[in-house]
């Protein structure tokens, strides 16, 4: 059997089973998550939240920002608290001063430390039991706890309206006045943070763990590392370094991989240029645009970490406040990104054939066209969503869904959903005459399109979710998302395309080619698709899911551990001969992509992996760490790279500005690690030890974010920032300068 063969089989049963496997853990997800009961009620019988409450709540916290507001059970942003762990630290600190006040009349703070104990373990009986009645539909809260939610009730009803009394606390949490302009819907969104923080403490039936795996930490309610999470982490860590050895060993034994002698000009100077392929450049204007306009929202939202309530004194949060710049900022990188890798593909494809089918040019156009309205038709819808110009109804079509890098509306998920099919069939069309002829690349170009179907497909999972799907539910499905369509499929993608590439470039062999993509993509898949779990420790999924998450999720880093090879592979490459110097700065970018892979993806990625670290720092700044870092580092330098790829081979005998790319290159790199080591990762550092010391609620408090030395970290990331603001800048002056100055020469 060919080798070959034996890759196809092998990648078939990696996705059937693996999938089958996260198929099966997200139908005991809809089983086991915290239920909504048809109503809350007191002790006494009365009504305190209803279920129809709670799920308005839920679209109330979605339209003004959702997760870019705070975070729910650890994921959102990071400038305003966790609301779960803030409503949970402040109800058990009211309950216990009610406990110490009826029996020493003192507060808790003053009694004795052997009296605390009594009166935590009180505490943790009286919130941890489950007294949800499965018959009746009806959680059973005590009359304590009632007068807690009142207090809590009012609490954020002053923190959210206009109370002056929290005018400084709206500032540090960067809440604008009148976020929540009535008292209906104060009272319906403070039934969704009682609800989801019910879920952080209160155990499953049958079991000493709460619904979030006793998320967050808290100590005065019993909130404390579990058995699974010492375990599964244990194991997590000896099959990282079991795997790695493998890896290595299998790599020294196979050798180096089979190179060609570089031919003696530029092969694609002999490529023909079909009419679709000139189109893409405007593509590239439009990256650039997003890529400038994100930095500057990136600027506004990190400055709203020192200054909450405006921008060097200007009231900017009445116009723009931070949840709608966080919002853009995360979308356009995806935008953009996903932008540079589409044009890439659009390029490609009848770069292969070398022709365009019928109506090719016509759906390139048209494609463009969508992505415009899509792009600034999210963004406008939610601005008004978030401004709380939409009733609910519209913003959960029009407006912000309130979920991290899913925050644009249902219509226009599904408007990017029909652009994506139309992208795959452009891609299909060029490619099909080439695969009846059974060309050497034959397996090449099937893996490119799988990759493609992929990517329009899995973005259908965005719309697993409706209005009213419970919370754990929609994150099994957010994730599928942003873990497996964003980090997974779209690498797929990139790995085959950059082998392309080179296999176009006359460096590599097809077949050489061809293996490495198929053995690099089953290797990422096997830890890559079941890795997702690692995302939903602490979101109301059952305990298998934690095994599955931390044993898989390792998998995920074991590639990059080699990672050093690949650089300098393509290192070797842009020495090779003279005419690779045209392509020395795709390559470097290239080179880029591995030292991020390396360090963003993996060593960032894996100190907030297992489980027991992900415990105490999900929701920190350990997590834009290893975000900037990986998608800006990885995919971003990615796009970046294949767009001056393409742009080489549509401008073939132009004299490129190589001091200007020098500049960029160099800005973008540093200005990202300065950006990280200055202050995301001193920053997180220090919330990490407050979490394991104090608890997740001071992690994240406005005592500790506002701290003056903290201030002084944040203020650190001003150098990185201004650093990697000039590469981006330098990056679309270079693309403007070149397609603008420059007319594409054809070359028969």
């Amino acid at each position: 059997m060919k080798k070959e063969k034996k890759l196809w089989l092998l990648f078939a049963a990696v996705m059937i089973s693996s999938f089958s496997v996260l198929g099966y853990y997200g139908f005991e997800i809809y089983q086991q998550s915290p239920p909504i009961p048809k109503s809350i009620v007191s002790t006494n019988g009365d009504i305190i939240f209803t279920e129809s409450e709670i799920k308005d709540g839920q679209n109330i916290w979605q339209s003004i920002g959702g997760q870019e507001v705070g975070s729910i059970w650890g994921h959102g942003a990071y400038v305003a608290p966790d609301w779960t762990a803030d409503w949970l630290h402040r109800e058990a600190t009211y309950i216990l001063d009610i406990y110490a006040q009826h029996d020493f009349r003192k507060n808790y703070e003053a009694v004795t430390e052997e009296q605390q104990a009594a009166l935590k373990v009180r505490l943790q009986n009286a919130v941890r039991t489950n007294t949800y009645n499965e018959a009746a539909n009806t959680i059973t809260i005590s009359e304590n706890r009632v007068e807690a939610i009142n207090y809590l009730s009012d609490y954020y009803k002053g923190l959210f309206t206009n109370d002056p009394k929290f005018d400084k606390l709206r500032t540090d949490y960067a809440i604008p006045v009148n976020t929540i302009k009535d008292e209906a819907k104060m009272h319906k969104m403070n039934a969704f943070f009682f609800w989801a923080t019910w879920a952080t403490v209160t155990e499953r039936p049958d079991s000493n763990v709460s619904y979030t795996h006793n998320w967050p930490a808290d100590d005065l309610v019993g909130n404390a590392p579990t058995m699974d999470l010492m375990v599964w982490s244990g194991v997590s860590i000896i099959l990282l370094i079991l795997c790695i050895g493998v890896l290595v060993f299998y790599h020294v034994k196979s050798g180096e991989d089979q190179s060609l002698p570089p031919p003696a000009e530029d092969p694609l100077l002999k490529q023909g240029m079909t009419p679709s392929m000139h189109l893409v450049k405007k593509y590239f204007w439009v990256v650039t645009l997003l890529m400038v306009l994100q930095m500057l929202l990136g600027i506004v939202t990190a400055h709203y970490g020192v200054e909450g309530d405006g921008f060097y004194g200007f009231a900017l949060d009445k116009i723009l406040p931070y949840s709608v710049t966080r919002t853009w900022h995360t979308q356009l990188a995806i935008f953009w990104i996903a932008t540079a890798w589409l044009a890439t593909g659009l390029y490609i494809a009848p770069a292969v054939s070398g022709k365009d089918p019928k109506f090719q040019k016509f759906g390139v156009n048209f494609l463009f066209i969508a992505l415009l309205i899509i792009v600034l038709g999210s963004m406008a819808g939610q601005w008004f969503g978030v401004m709380q110009k939409l009733n609910l109804v519209n913003n959960f079509w029009f407006g912000h869904q309130g979920y991290e890098y899913v925050d644009l509306g249902r219509f226009w998920q599904i408007f990017l959903l029909i652009g994506l099919f139309l992208w795959l069939a452009l891609m299909v069309r060029p490619l099909l005459p080439v695969l009846k002829r059974k060309t050497e690349e034959k397996n090449l170009i099937i893996m490119f399109l799988v990759s493609c179907s992929a990517i329009a497909l899995f973005y259908a999972s965005g719309l697993m979710w409706g209005r009213h799907t419970n919370l754990a539910i929609a994150e099994y499905w957010r994730w599928w998302v942003v873990h497996l369509w964003v980090e997974g499929f779209f690498e797929v993608f990139a790995t085959v395309v950059i082998a392309f590439l080179f296999v176009r470039l006359g460096l590599l062999k097809t077949k050489t080619a061809t293996l490495n993509v198929l053995l690099a993509t089953i290797i990422f898949m096997s830890g890559g698709i079941l890795g997702t779990f690692h995302h939903l420790y602490f979101t109301g999924t059952p305990k298998a899911v934690m095994a599955l998450g931390a044993t898989f999720s390792a998998l995920e880093v074991v590639p990059l551990t080699l990672i050093g090879y690949e650089a300098y592979h393509n290192y070797k490459l842009s020495k090779a001969t003279k005419w690779l110097e045209d392509y020395k700065w795709p390559i470097y970018f290239m080179i880029a992509v591995a030292f991020w892979n390396f360090l963003g993806a993996g060593i960032f990625g894996f100190i907030i992996n297992p489980p027991i670290a992900l415990y105490y720092v999900q929701g920190l700044n350990t997590t834009p760490l290893h975000g900037h870092t990986a998608l800006f580092g990885v995919y971003g330098m990615l796009g970046i790279g294949l767009m001056l790829f393409v742009l080489r081979s549509l401008y073939r005998n132009v004299a490129w500005n190589n001091k200007l790319l020098k500049i960029t290159f160099w800005s973008l790199n540093l200005g990202l690690l300065g950006m990280a080591l200055l202050s995301l990762l001193p920053i997180g550092i220090w919330q990490a030890v407050e979490s394991i010391e104090h608890g997740m609620w001071y992690a994240r408090s406005s005592e500790l974010m506002q701290d003056p030395t903290m201030i002084t970290l944040k203020w650190l990331r001003t150098i990185g920032d201004v650093i990697f603001a000039v590469g981006i800048v330098t990056t679309c002056w270079f693309v403007f300068d070149l397609t603008l100055k420059n007319k594409i020469t054809k070359n028969n």
